[in-house]
């Protein structure tokens, strides 16, 4: 469904006035008057400014009822992206993948483009996703469920058809991208490590496929924090923002290389990997490349963070910051060290 064009009369002239920005923060009340207005979702009670991440997230409530609002930032998703994401949200949820999913407004579209003084923003409510985040992070039952969830997720999404592009997840968007990004904070030292290591990653998954079924649509951002469970262990998933075409195991991997930063134990992944594999078997060739796919998920996780800190909190981009992400990032590669 294409993105509703939401104009505002004058804006053009208006912002030639105005001191350029680039970023702002919507008020929650025009939201309310401006869009939330047009999804039928009865009398808003409440809308608050939650918190900001890759995208602004508005908690909203109407009656006994809460949803999430998502506002796009104007520099980071395009029109295009966002599209694919809500309509594969759409889809999993019509066939019965528990995720968050976007409403439709009242003619049948699932955003809403906002005129921002800093350019074109998107709106989109989302469900709320029941529960939430596990408490001290995953047990085993709960890890084992969300890998289970997530192949029958990598196996239903294989019958997902979307005639919108979206950058698939290749290594040429993952590292290479990300290395450009990453490369202006680097000493000559570290881009020379950086450099060699990626060689050495391209290496070790070259033989790694791109067909069904290794090769499906990805979550791209699967760990704790973006799944909630009710007090039975219902689970429900949210933040698809970095979904696209790419390797299943990627997903696997950035799973992985989330919970060791967090400090997650060893059994907690193992009933990760046997939620996944009680659903859908991987392949040999997919356990062998999990280490340097770990690496790969750091570098770009590491990317998106220092993309999004030039733009909102520059501050954190110190020294500190780099060296730990860098040690890091050498403990991923030691042959010593094992994903479980």
């Amino acid at each position: 469904m294409p993105v509703a064009d939401w104009s505002l009369k004058h804006v053009a002239n208006m912002s030639d006035h105005l001191f350029p920005i680039t970023y702002s923060t919507l008020a929650p009340q025009a939201l309310v008057d401006r869009v939330l207005c047009r999804y039928d979702v009865g009398e808003i009670t409440s809308c608050v400014f939650w918190m900001r991440g890759l995208s602004d997230i508005y908690l909203v409530e109407a009656g006994n009822r809460r949803y999430v609002l998502r506002v796009s930032h104007a520099h980071w998703r395009s029109k295009a992206e966002i599209e694919f994401e809500l309509e594969l949200l759409a889809f999993l949820h019509r066939n019965y993948i528990p995720v968050a999913y976007p409403l439709t407004t009242d003619d049948g579209q699932l955003a809403i483009e906002i005129p921002a003084l800093e350019g074109k923003r998107y709106a989109a409510l989302f469900t709320y996703a029941a529960g939430q985040v596990a408490i001290g992070d995953l047990n085993k039952v709960q890890a084992q469920k969300l890998g289970e969830t997530l192949a029958k997720l990598h196996g239903t999404a294989q019958n997902f058809h979307c005639h919108i592009d979206r950058p698939h997840l290749t290594i040429a968007y993952l590292l290479d991208d990300s290395l450009h990004d990453l490369s202006p904070f680097l000493n000559s030292s570290a881009r020379s490590y950086m450099n060699d290591a990626i060689a050495q990653i391209k290496e070790q998954i070259r033989h790694l496929p791109q067909t069904f079924p290794i090769w499906s649509i990805c979550w791209g951002d699967p760990h704790s924090g973006n799944v909630h469970f009710t007090d039975t262990n219902e689970i429900t998933l949210f933040d698809f923002d970095q979904c696209g075409y790419g390797w299943r195991s990627f997903d696997i991997a950035k799973f992985l290389q989330v919970t060791l930063q967090a400090g997650i134990s060893p059994s907690v992944r193992k009933a990760f990997l046997h939620g996944y594999q009680s659903a859908q078997t991987l392949e040999d060739i997919e356990l062998k490349c999990m280490q340097p796919l770990m690496q790969v998920a750091q570098i770009w996780s590491w990317a998106i963070s220092v993309k999004s800190a030039i733009v909102h909190n520059h501050s954190k981009l110190d020294a500190s910051y780099f060296h730990q992400r860098f040690e890091h990032f050498k403990m991923l590669r030691s042959p010593d060290w094992k994903p479980f």
